[in-house]
């Protein structure tokens, strides 16, 4: 070797040395945590006509259509009994057979086999379950048995190492590795879990599994994955173990999981609305609606209202509201911040048990003939009937949108009108009232409930 090729060659050589010398070593890490990770595997038995399985149609397809897709005359075919099989990881959380997995990897099964690091298999008894945070804690019967360190998921930081360990597509105890991309995440319909987002390898069959940070500890546990081909895409999701570990201390106790409630429909603040609302920038959670009999009722919250704080912490996203109140102890007395028609206030709160259901679902009905027109903003609005006050309270109804400042907002047909720029809108006359008043080239607030939901948009006049 040339001394100028030696030149070059060095250098680099001890950059890859330096480079796989900062790279973490998981062998110990592995070692040390796979005994406590196990396979679970159910059985789910149902009853099958044979025509349904062939073909995949509903079971109550009447008979003169069967005879499209077999012999005339020719019954079900292969019915009887059939089993479906699902798999997925989880964890020993205690040395006498507690185990944490997915609700999902374990729903509706009437068998649940944990097959342990040793190959043991343990026929285990499904303690409780909790849909809304897509936990089940199970237990075998069984001593002595390894279990994993538990970390703390609110200490995790983004770019972070961690490391999965599970059973993807049936594989036993396969390890993969990434790093933290994002905290607190909201999925679609998952209002109560501040998801962990990594770029670990999580597949089909790692459900249930451990997440862990580079000291060992569980710190999630491995739940979705986004995905457009039904394989990891590189974003995957875990629930935080300290919101895991409260669920299964209230499963383990209680059998059920009871959450705090606020009571409040809430809706985020986009740029528009903050424009409207006199706020600096687009933060906090906008109350659309206050859920009758609620806490927030209670307590003297108003719609329109912006939380921009809950227990002194902050609120950026609307989603981070249902995160934060979710985990309270129903009973306990916290401290709201808000901008209330642009003046900062501190609310106490007492905070309820969650119901089943929302409890908010509002009926629209037809509009009663009664109609006036708003040429300022390019509507027709007419009088609720009793029925839809009885469902919505006061308002007026949208009957027509013209083309105006009322279709550039995004008003459409149905849509009831409960409050603009902070009036209240009782009637017709009311609306005319307020809608004379608004100023012009500035945005402000009109509360509108459309389909049963309520929510605020951002209305602007330019004269």
């Amino acid at each position: 070797m040339t001394p100028m090729i030696r030149l070059f060659v060095l250098p680099l050589l001890l950059l890859a040395s330096v480079a796989q010398a900062q790279l973490p070593d998981f062998r110990e890490l592995v070692k040390e945590t796979s005994p406590a990770v196990v396979n679970i595997s159910t059985v789910q038995h149902v009853q099958n006509n044979g025509f349904q399985q062939r073909y995949g149609l509903p079971e109550d397809v009447p008979e003169i259509f069967r005879h499209f897709f077999g012999a005339p005359g020719q019954g079900p075919r292969g019915g009887g009994e059939q089993e479906r099989a699902s798999l997925g990881s989880g964890f020993i959380v205690s040395k006498d057979g507690y185990i944490l997995t997915n609700n999902h990897v374990i729903k509706d099964a009437d068998e649940i086999i944990v097959r342990l690091n040793d190959r043991r298999e343990l026929e285990a008894k499904l303690i409780g379950a909790d849909e809304s945070s897509d936990l089940a804690l199970l237990k075998v019967e069984a001593k002595n048995l390894p279990i994993v360190e538990l970390g703390d998921s609110d200490a995790l930081e983004v770019g972070e190492w961690v490391v999965a360990i599970g059973s993807p597509f049936g594989f036993d105890y396969s390890v993969t590795a990434g790093i933290v991309s994002a905290k607190g995440r909201s999925l679609p319909n998952e209002n109560y879990v501040p998801f962990i987002q990594t770029d670990v390898a999580i597949n089909p069959g790692n459900s249930g599994g451990p997440l862990f940070n580079l000291d060992g500890k569980v710190v999630g546990i491995n739940s979705q994955i986004y995905t457009r081909s039904g394989g990891f895409m590189g974003v995957s999701f875990a629930i935080p173990i300290n919101v895991a570990m409260d669920v299964a201390d209230q499963l383990k106790d209680k059998g059920k999981v009871s959450r705090g409630w606020l009571g409040v429909v809430i809706q985020e603040v986009s740029k528009d609305l903050a424009e409207s609302f006199g706020l600096e920038k687009a933060a906090g959670a906008l109350v659309a609606q206050i859920v009758p009999g609620s806490p927030a009722e209670a307590a003297g919250l108003k719609n329109g209202d912006i939380i921009t704080h809950f227990n002194g912490k902050s609120i950026y996203l609307s989603s981070d509201l249902p995160h934060q109140v979710g985990r309270v102890k129903p009973g306990s007395s916290v401290k709201l911040d808000v901008v209330r028609n642009g003046k900062r206030k501190k609310v106490n709160v007492t905070i309820g048990i969650l119901p089943d259901g929302d409890g908010a679902e509002l009926a629209i009905n037809n509009a009663s003939p009664q109609e006036s027109t708003s040429n300022r903003l390019g509507v027709v609005v007419s009088e609720l009937t009793d029925a839809q006050r009885k469902s919505v309270g006061d308002g007026v109804v949208v009957r027509d949108v013209k083309r105006g400042p009322a279709a550039f907002a995004g008003l459409v047909n149905g849509d009831i009108i409960t409050m603009i720029a902070g009036e209240p809108v009782r009637s017709v006359a009311d609306f005319d009232a307020v809608v004379a008043n608004i100023p012009a080239n500035r945005s402000v607030p009109m509360r509108i409930v459309r389909r049963g939901a309520a929510m605020f948009i951002p209305l602007r006049i330019t004269e």
